[in-house]
């Protein structure tokens, strides 16, 4: 496996978080990535992610989306999937740009869905196009969540 850096970038393409990875697969239209959760742990209404929890990323270069599986560091249970609405990314040999739109969707390994962030989504200033690429990709994702079709 070769290691790759991932830049999450805002929609202006400003850096804001960047970590390592290891890649598991690079294909022509996606790239899938081992990363583990670098930062202290963080509860949320729906799950918590916890330092070391492992994450199995997929990257697409065509879709406005990407995909991570959730796996706890404990016992390497599948807690769920967290998906970002953003533009395609960026692949280079040795990293990963991401510009994310702020509105996710989580997936619970029980299937259930929930939409976040989209307050934040909406006071993006964004092209009437991008909001609707967007706001199907989290369609888009909701289907492959109802469909048990989201990678791990």
């Amino acid at each position: 496996m070769s290691e790759i850096t991932v830049y999450k970038l805002d929609e202006n393409g400003r850096p804001v978080w960047q970590y390592p990875a290891q890649v598991l697969e690079r294909q022509a239209n996606y790239i899938r990535l081992e990363a583990f959760f670098n930062r202290d742990d963080l509860t949320l209404d729906y799950t918590t992610f916890k330092r070391g929890d492992r994450f199995v990323e997929t990257f697409y270069t065509e879709r406005w989306y990407n995909v991570f599986a959730v796996y706890d560091r404990d016992d390497e249970v599948l807690k769920g999937w967290y998906c970002n609405v953003c533009r395609p990314a960026r692949v280079e040999e040795t990293a990963v740009y991401c510009e994310d739109l702020a509105l996710d969707v989580w997936v619970g390994a029980d299937g259930q869905t929930l939409v976040l962030d989209e307050d934040e989504f909406a006071e993006l200033d964004l092209a009437d196009e991008e909001r609707k690429r967007g706001e199907t990709a989290v369609q888009q994702l909701l289907t492959l969540a109802r469909d048990r079709q989201l990678p791990t």
